[in-house]
Order: structure tokens, then sequence, then C-alpha cells
């Protein structure tokens, strides 16, 4: 059974567009752009191709052309324009929409063909912050307007996921440079968004760095068998939904607790979770960070 999304609400088109419903229907109305079905009770849908055809002329329209210009064009010349705008300027864009295809078609190829075309030009480090992170914080209001299911997000984090380890592993053949800092990046207990962590990991053995990666979901108890072989570790953790807010302060002295009596150790947090720290109410050892820019120029 094929389960591939192939109808799409003019909210959908909005929230994955980023063109207003009331434009959409402008445009409809008025250019004939897109041509909707209807239902039984008379509610557009889209198409995929609808879809499809709608980021493109995004893609044109945020690039200067008029509306009225691009309604003009043949059916055919919508992409070949839109090739010629990705052949001068940056593929961000374009990028971005190809991966947001891929995810709501559950298309490995696409995805793959659009981050091998992206490699051409830009670094791994480079795609990562100009095109993934976008794309990630678009993820939550596509999941949070039902434009896309929990399985869609799964699909396309799962994919980053394979880039940044195997950009990982070609650089863990080679053996750590510098020896000042050991870092142990891990995720509290029932805490699975692990993207950020990974790619903070990536950047610290870019740098030559020892990592202990540890992963998702790791009792606080685990981190003494880690403290027992190394002195001056900085344990890295990111909490996204956990631990929650009330259950925060109390994660923190028990971190303290388990660290108490081992030489030097630092914790480094970022992530939703941390604005909600008491001023002043964690020891010195703990370093909170806004953004995974911050942390790379700390290293």
């Amino acid at each position: 059974m094929n389960n591939v999304k192939k109808f799409f609400s003019i909210r959908d088109l909005e929230n994955l567009s980023g063109i207003k419903a009331h434009t959409i229907r402008i445009w409809e109305k008025r250019y004939g752009l897109l041509s909707p079905e209807r239902t039984s009770t008379n509610i557009r849908t889209y198409s995929l191709s609808s879809l499809q055809k709608l980021l493109n002329v995004t893609l044109l329209y945020n690039n200067g052309y008029k509306i009225s210009k691009i309604a003009k064009l043949e059916e055919q010349d919508i992409p070949l324009k839109v090739k010629e705008i990705v052949a001068k300027n940056s593929v961000k864009n374009h990028a971005i929409n190809a991966f947001k295809l891929a995810m709501v078609n559950f298309d490995q190829t696409l995805f793959l063909n659009t981050y091998n075309g992206l490699l051409v030009e830009k670094s791994f480090r480079e795609i990562f912050y100009d095109v993934f992170i976008p794309l990630l914080n678009e993820l939550g209001l596509l999941w949070q307007t039902d434009t896309i299911s929990p399985a869609h997000e799964h699909f396309i984090t799962s994919l980053i996921k394979q880039k940044i380890l195997i950009n990982t592993e070609k650089l863990q053949h080679l053996e750590p440079t510098k020896t000042d800092k050991i870092f142990v990046p891990f995720l509290p207990e029932n805490e699975i968004h692990e993207i950020g962590l990974l790619y903070l990991n990536y950047e610290i053995v870019l740098r030559g760095y020892k990592s202990i990666y540890l992963g998702q979901t790791v009792p606080l108890e685990t981190l003494k068998d880690v403290l027992k072989y190394f002195n001056d570790l900085y344990f890295v953790s990111y909490f996204t939904v956990a631990p929650s807010k009330d259950k925060l302060q109390k994660y923190v002295e028990d971190f303290t607790e388990v660290v108490a009596g081992y030489e030097n150790p630092k914790l480094w947090l970022l992530g939703h979770q941390t604005r909600y720290l008491r001023e002043g109410g964690h020891p010195d050892f703990i370093e909170t960070f806004t953004s995974i820019e911050q942390v790379v120029n700390e290293l």
C-alpha cells in the first residue's frame, strides 16, 4: 500500500512555501498559477505537482521575479528559470525546498541527490549551517501545524544524522591532536533529540579533540564510569525537552553530586530547557550556551 502524501490543503502549501494562503488564492484566481481540485465538501486540495510548482514559483518570486511575469511563463519553463537562478546564486532555498519534497514523499533518492549536488560547491559544515539548520527550524512549525507527521520528521532527521555520522567517521581515523580537554557528549534520560549533539561531536573531533560520545538518554550514574578513567572532562549536553522545567534544578544538583570528588569536571549545556535554569542557581563548572555556534567558538 502506497501511503505517500499526494494531496495537500492550502494551509499545507502555506506552511511549506512560506507564502500566505490569502496570497496563494490571489495568485490562483488572478493568474491561474495553480489548479486545485475540490472535495465533496468544496474544500480545495492540491496535488504534489502543484506543491512542486508553488515551491518553484516561490523561489522565482523571492529572487525578484514579478508574479505577473511568472504567470506568463510556459509550464515547462518555470523549472528552467529556477535552475538558472540556482546556477547563478546560492542553492540554499532550492535545496531546502527539495529536501521538503523528499521528506513529504519519503524520497531518499531525492534527498541524496540534493545533498550530493550541494557538495559540489559547499563543505559539509556549510551545508549544515546554511541548509540543514534552517530546514530543521522549519520542521517544528510544520509538525505543529499537522503539515507533516512524526514519521516525516523522523525520516528526514535520520538522513541528516547519517550525513553527520559519515563525516564524523572520516575524522575519527585520525588520532586526537589536542590533549587539554576531553569531551563527553551525552543526552539526559528521556532526551532523544540528538542532531544538535551529533553535530557538536563532529565539530569537537574536527578540532582535534578526543570525544567519548555516549548518545541518547544516558543515566547520570553512567557518567561515573568515564570519570574513573580521565580527568579534566568536559561533559556536553543538549536539553531540548528533558529534563522538564520542574526537574531541571534537581538534575543539576544530582550531576554535581555525581562529579563530586573528581578533578576539574565541566558541564556545557545547550537547548530550550536551559532557559529555565535559575540565574546563579548552578555551580561555576556549569556553563550554558544559546547556540551551536557559541559552543564552537569556545572550542
